[in-house]
């Protein structure tokens, strides 16, 4: 390689004109950046034609220095207007391409529904709430104390025989009603109070068309001064007004252990009395249980199952049928 002025000043044009023609040619971000470095790197084509700047005598070495100044801004100049170009057009294109198209059938997304298990325990649910009481839950694993013992069912009561229990190994059980959360509430807040406790709930009991060995039940508890069967028996029959509308009601003599008098509840559903809730006031060894002075309070529970329910408001004949993953079933909630 030549250095004298008139070789480094062509070399110098030569370059420019190549380094432009093959920017103008560039179709990608990766070939101008390769481009870049190829003519204006550190060792790229300027710096090598500079390399033989160091011969030139002092009165020529500024108009090379020029010159060169000019070679690079015209390149710099012309890889930030295709640099421009490119981003503008990779930018349109990605535009183009995620163009949506109004007219076209949009993608089918089932609709989910509520189970009706859900739907029906969010109904009575409101009508309690809106009643003044207060949603409560507790432990499915119980120990027998807040199960049977609390409830003023002692082991050797005969009652125990009335529900037949899952018990665990560690002397734990599964809980068979709601009403231990009503225990552990009352232990947790002192009257007045009103609550209500949903869960499932386990029995040993032969699945058929209407017993399962898991259900679930809603129980609710109002303790205060001076409630009576009468008070109990008002909130009962607004509840199921508000359930199955103006339907005859009946109450019946029964037997709880925690609760004494007790009662059973029918409803008469299609010509036919249907039993639907069990209730009756809160016995006084339940109060004793949680510190409650029962000469001062008195209190009514009532508890029924949601599945029974379900099956009448829906008419359903079968309670299997809530427990399965038919489709077939569930698309008609």
């Amino acid at each position: 390689m030549t250095f004298s002025v008139t070789d480094l000043e062509t070399q110098l044009i030569q370059l420019q004109t190549q380094a432009l023609g093959a920017i103008a040619q560039s179709e990608t971000l990766k070939d101008l950046e390769q481009l870049r470095v190829r003519f204006l790197g550190k060792k790229g084509e300027l710096s090598k034609i500079l390399g033989g700047m160091g011969k030139l005598d002092g009165a020529t070495r500024p108009l090379i220095g020029k010159r060169a100044n000019e070679v690079k801004t015209a390149l710099t100049d012309g890889l930030e207007d295709k640099l421009k170009a490119l981003q503008t057009a990779q930018l349109e294109a990605q535009l183009q391409a995620d163009v949506l198209d109004v007219t076209m059938p949009g993608a089918y997304a089932p609709q989910g529904r509520q189970h009706p298990l859900n739907s029906t325990i969010d109904r009575l649910l409101d009508i309690l709430v809106g009643l003044g009481y207060t949603v409560a839950s507790g432990p499915e694993m119980e120990s027998d104390y807040y199960n049977f013992e609390s409830l003023n069912t002692p082991p050797d009561h005969p009652a125990r025989d009335m529900q037949d229990t899952f018990y665990l190994p560690d002397g734990n059980l599964l809980r068979t009603h709601t009403s231990s959360v009503q225990i552990r509430y009352m232990e947790a807040h002192e009257p007045p109070l009103r609550v209500v406790a949903p869960g499932r709930v386990y029995r040993r009991d032969t699945v058929d068309a209407t017993h399962s060995a898991v259900f679930h039940q809603i129980e609710l508890l109002a303790v205060d001064q001076n409630l009576t069967f009468g008070d109990l028996k008002g909130t009962v029959k607004t509840f199921l007004k508000e359930i199955f509308g103006d339907l005859p009601i009946r109450f019946r003599a029964s037997y709880f252990p925690f609760t004494e008098p007790s009662a059973e509840v029918d409803v008469q559903w299609q010509g036919k009395w249907l039993e639907v809730m069990g209730c009756g006031m809160v016995d006084p060894n339940v109060f004793k249980a949680v510190g409650y002075d029962p000469e001062r309070y008195t209190g009514f529970a009532a508890g029924l199952g949601v599945e029974r329910f379900a099956m009448v408001l829906h008419q359903m004949d079968d309670i299997r049928r809530l427990y399965g993953s038919d489709l077939r079933f569930l698309r008609q909630f």
